[in-house]
């Protein structure tokens, strides 16, 4: 079974932190009447993704405990990563440590869910990548079968990146 995204919606267009599918409940504003929503644990988010090299079917259960695609690669991961966002999922697909096409998941959290402080608090205060991580596995409830890539030029200047920090030492928050 797949499950495509809205019509127009591709990554990276039409822009790096935009919500493809909002909480219909409070309209991605992560509140309703100023409480937290309960739809959507107040992230704004109705359907997240996973972007990955895996081959996965719906049911499967993404968990911690593997290989991570960034820094010491010798260490067991203690998250699994979720986002709102397409383009951070294309990002996760594209970079993604392995052999074969990069894959995008529609994803549902079995657990409790916390923004990535590797993208938030360092990178982008206020969390508009919409991207979160998990201690409990991550059901896979679908595949988005149609998404484009990023330019080979951001792609590399993105790959370049990932290796200055590695050999600055820089490893992601766990």
């Amino acid at each position: 079974m797949t499950d495509d995204v809205k019509p127009g919606v591709g990554g990276p267009e039409p822009g790096p932190f935009v919500v493809s599918y909002p909480c219909p409940v409070c309209r991605g504003r992560g509140a309703v009447e100023e409480r937290p929503c309960l739809s959507c644990r107040a992230t704004g988010v109705e359907r997240f993704f996973h972007g990955t090299k895996a081959g996965l079917e719906p049911g499967d259960l993404i968990e911690p405990g593997r290989s991570p695609n960034f820094g010491d690669r010798e260490r067991a991961t203690t998250f699994v990563y979720l986002t709102g966002t397409l383009d951070a999922a294309v990002w996760g697909a594209e970079l993604a440590a392995g052999d074969g096409p990069g894959r995008i998941y529609f994803v549902e959290p079995t657990g409790s869910i916390e923004d990535d402080p590797n993208l938030t608090d360092k990178r982008f205060p206020g969390n508009p990548t919409k991207s979160y991580r998990s201690r409990d596995p991550l059901r896979v409830t679908g595949e988005v079968t149609e998404w484009r890539g990023h330019s080979p030029e951001a792609l590399k200047a993105m790959k370049d990146s990932l290796e200055r920090l590695e050999r600055e030492g820089v490893e992601p928050i766990d």
